[in-house]
């Protein structure tokens, strides 16, 4: 019997490996982390591994095995579906179909105009309303968009970034509308605007002017919203262009602590805005490696808020952060097969102590999804959470010899990256030199010439690739839907009081040339009187310029 790890491997494994040779050179994870061939108590890559102040117990710093003590066994994650599309009548069917099908809340997809801050019947809007998300251009589409959901009893995520301040005065309004004051709402907001300028896109006015909004919706929801999630900041995105998981760990936190730094600079206390942060992160193919993942996101985040921005409330130093499947692993050819990868990077995200989950749907590599493949999604989430048995133990992988290596390791590669930011002055100055850029790139560029070069399989793509009929009954988005969206509004313009628009508008500009003011109560003004999301915008261009692009983007 071996006594050592050197030894088994020069005796057991040798002898078999020179008959049976492995099946590839080398083993690594999808981020190219190297693998061995077990792992076992020599392996501990850092003093920490395996003891309490590196691991510790759940609901206690540093959170490794996660914020809450008892995780799924006191109450699930949250199981949201990623929807909208075509008008907010109809998106605002499909959100009552998933909540009366078990889903517990709700996550607003816009379309591409109401992302940049365009309204309906722009030029360049044209083509694109309704297609990819719900159009919402005032005050009355958010109305219609959640009309009879009580929005203080159900919690709300909203998917935008450059117009999410706007986005989420309509949201405050239309809660107004139905007699539900501020404190009572409850959602996340992403307003990652940094991450667009790195992987996204859907950008409007450069990063610092930006910033500046994004600390404006920390402190008039730090007064006024104190149950709402002022941000997700997200690696999702980056990870979908390309990046390896400690790039998608080091450029989110580099992000975040950016956003921090810029409100407490601004004046504001840590302890006061960091407990309503959060992050959002995707779940990928290599089920292990995505585990580890959120745990080592867990302890970075706790020694970055404790150690470099001094927090004392523990909620500020613990991450909460929901979680998609991977979209970009999709595929249009044997499209049954995403349900087994959705499957598969949903486990992951439980067992790695998300604290909401969005599981993408088979049709979505051709359309978006039916009402059919929406509710199978969430049967996966509910069959997670009800039958699995992954939710009954707290980090049920925990104390594994490989998890906790690859924890430490991906911490490690996750700390190397943020350093380097740190020493080209922070992420919005490496953003501006375009690195994140060339880095996302690289990575993606090798795992396409991985899968080119069949080194990387896919199933039903490089290899076990069969002929099958085209999958019917995909939804398609009806043309009339853009010309009911643009007709809507002209008829709001006519009728509303144009003469208070222009006033609250003027003060809205105003106040964004102020460096002192906060523009969210004039926005608030501004959507109260049915101001459009375009003409707010507009008025932003108009102090703050448009944002031009540096290298990819």
């Amino acid at each position: 019997m071996s006594t050592n790890k050197q030894e088994w491997q020069d005796s057991t494994l040798s002898r078999v490996t020179g008959r049976f040779p492995e099946r590839r050179d080398a083993f690594v994870t999808d981020s190219g982390l190297p693998l061995d061939t077990v792992y076992t108590p020599e392996d501990e890559v850092s003093a920490g591994v395996g003891h309490a102040d590196a691991i510790g117990y759940p609901g206690e710093f540093p959170y490794t095995r996660g914020v809450q003590p008892n995780m799924y066994r006191g109450r699930v994650w949250t199981m949201r579906q990623y929807a909208g599309y075509a008008t907010a009548a109809a998106t605002n069917e499909r959100y009552r179909y998933l909540l009366e099908n078990g889903q517990t809340g709700l996550s607003v997809a816009f379309d591409l105009p109401t992302q940049i801050g365009y309204d309906s019947d722009h030029p360049l809007a044209e083509g694109e309303v309704g297609k990819v998300g719900v159009p919402i251009c005032s005050l009355a589409d958010m109305e219609t968009l959640f009309d009879g959901i009580p929005l203080d009893k159900v919690s709300t995520s909203m998917t935008i970034n450059a117009t999410a301040a706007v986005l989420l005065c309509l949201y405050i309004a239309a809660g107004k509308k139905q007699g539900v004051t501020p404190d009572q709402l409850s959602g996340t907001l992403q307003n990652d605007i940094l991450k667009e300028y790195i992987a996204r896109g859907t950008y409007a006015y450069p990063p610092r002017p930006s910033m500046r909004l994004v600390v404006d919706v920390f402190r008039y929801c730090a007064e006024n919203v104190p149950r709402w999630n002022t941000i997700s900041i997200s690696g999702y995105h980056m990870r979908e262009a390309g990046a390896t998981a400690s790039q998608e760990l080091a450029f989110t936190f580099a992000n975040a602590i950016a956003y921090v730094q810029a409100a407490v600079d601004a004046g504001l206390p840590v302890d006061d805005f960091a407990p309503r942060l959060s992050f959002f992160f995707v779940a990928q193919n290599n089920l292990f490696e995505e585990v580890a993942k959120f745990r080592a996101a867990r302890r970075l985040w706790a020694n970055i808020m404790r150690d470099r921005f001094g927090a004392k409330d523990p909620r500020s130093m613990m991450l909460r952060f929901h979680t998609q499947t991977a979209g970009v692993t999709l595929t249009a050819q044997q499209p049954d097969n995403n349900v087994i990868r959705s499957t598969v990077q949903a486990l992951a995200a439980v067992l790695g102590g998300t604290q909401s989950l969005h599981v993408n749907s088979r049709d979505e590599a051709l359309s978006l999804p039916t009402e059919e493949s929406a509710q199978l999604s969430l049967r996966t989430q509910q069959i997670l959470a009800h039958e699995s048995g992954a939710a009954d133990v707290v980090d049920p992988l925990g104390g594994s010899w490989y998890i906790e290596n690859l924890t430490d390791r991906l911490e490690a590669s996750t700390l190397d990256y943020i350093q380097r930011i740190d020493q080209m002055g922070g992420a919005v100055a490496a953003i501006e030199d375009g690195f994140q850029v060339r880095e996302i790139g690289d990575a993606a560029f090798r795992h396409q010439r991985e899968v080119d070069s069949n080194d990387r399989v896919v199933v039903g793509v490089n290899q076990y690739v069969t002929e099958a009929p085209p999958i019917s009954g995909l939804l398609r988005v009806d043309a009339t839907a853009a010309a009911e969206q643009v007709e809507r509004l002209r008829t709001l313009r006519r009728e509303r009081d144009n003469m208070a628009v222009q006033i609250s508008l003027a003060r809205l500009a105003d106040a964004a040339r102020s460096t002192g003011a906060n523009t969210i109560p004039l926005m608030m003004e501004c959507v109260e009187r049915y101001a459009t999301l375009g003409e707010i915008c507009d008025v932003l261009r108009q102090v703050f310029g448009e944002y031009e692009p540096v290298g990819g983007l």
